[in-house]
């Protein structure tokens, strides 16, 4: 009896995944997108390609909750009013149909992670500090008192941390920006998670502000540029004279040889 009943659930299984394969996949997105701690309101927004009679949200791969959905909307929200350590984690959600009862694949995963303002912003510091040439390498280095199980660089403007880094025994990471340009212009902070906790995170600490500067170009190398301008342009005259001065030679010659057979024939005439 259990391998009859094994059979039927691995038979219900493989439709309902040949069937979501069917559906266009839903989105999943967090409101407010960043910033969010601990008891503050927060909402999960799943995105509907389709009109859909169910919506499930999951949490880490469990389900979380199910909600009847209106067909005449194309969202459908799971809103949190005070953000519990609890609550967060990885979400993902999927959708029913009305028509089939096909079940969708599941969105692609987002984050909730919540700040606790009670724990130690990160200290950070710049190097070289501030004003640098483009094609720099720059250092930036964060640490706090309580080490943290990882660190995250942000720049103000970017919804996602740019970099994430495990600290060394000392509690403190270096994060290294590569041959800079002017777009990497603007203002850092760092955050951490602390350990065993790794959706919450510490408040942004104090801030540093890179500024790029694109380098100047050496003494003369505007007189080379327009030099080798200069050459390339004629160059480039010198190839189509080159180029006409050989039709012109082969017209002339094939004229010479039409007036050659000409006289020839005339003569044996």
């Amino acid at each position: 009896m259990a391998p009859m009943a094994v059979a039927h659930i691995l038979g219900w299984w493989l439709v309902a995944a040949s069937r979501a394969q069917q559906l266009p996949r839903p989105s999943l997105s967090l409101h407010p997108s960043q910033g969010v701690s601990l008891g503050d309101p927060v909402t999960l927004r799943c995105h509907l390609p389709l009109p859909a009679a169910w919506v499930w949200l999951h949490r880490e791969g469990r389900w979380s909750c199910v909600k009847y959905s209106d067909k005449k909307q194309d969202t459908t929200e799971f809103s949190f009013l005070s953000a519990s350590q609890d609550q967060a984690g990885t979400y993902l959600c999927q959708y029913q149909v009305s028509q089939s009862g096909n079940i969708s694949v599941m969105s692609d995963p987002v984050e909730l992670v919540l700040t606790d303002r009670s724990l130690l912003p990160p200290h950070i510091s710049l190097h070289p500090e501030e004003r640098v040439g483009t094609g720099t390498n720059v250092t930036i280095r964060c640490w706090n008192k309580d080490y943290g199980t990882a660190f995250l660089l942000h720049k103000d403007g970017r919804s996602a941390p740019i970099q994430r880094l495990v600290p060394d025994d000392v509690g403190a990471v270096s994060f290294t920006l590569f041959g800079v340009t002017p777009a990497d212009s603007g203002t850092y902070r760092c955050s951490y998670r602390p350990k065993n906790y790794s959706f919450l995170s510490s408040p942004l600490g104090d801030s540093v502000t890179l500024e790029v500067t694109p380098t100047p170009a050496p003494p003369g190398a505007e007189l080379v540029s327009r030099g080798n301008l200069v050459v390339a342009v004629v160059r480039g005259c010198a190839a189509v004279l080159i180029f006409a001065l050989g039709i012109f030679s082969v017209i002339d010659a094939r004229s010479l040889w039409i007036r050659r057979d000409e006289s020839l024939g005339g003569e044996g005439i």
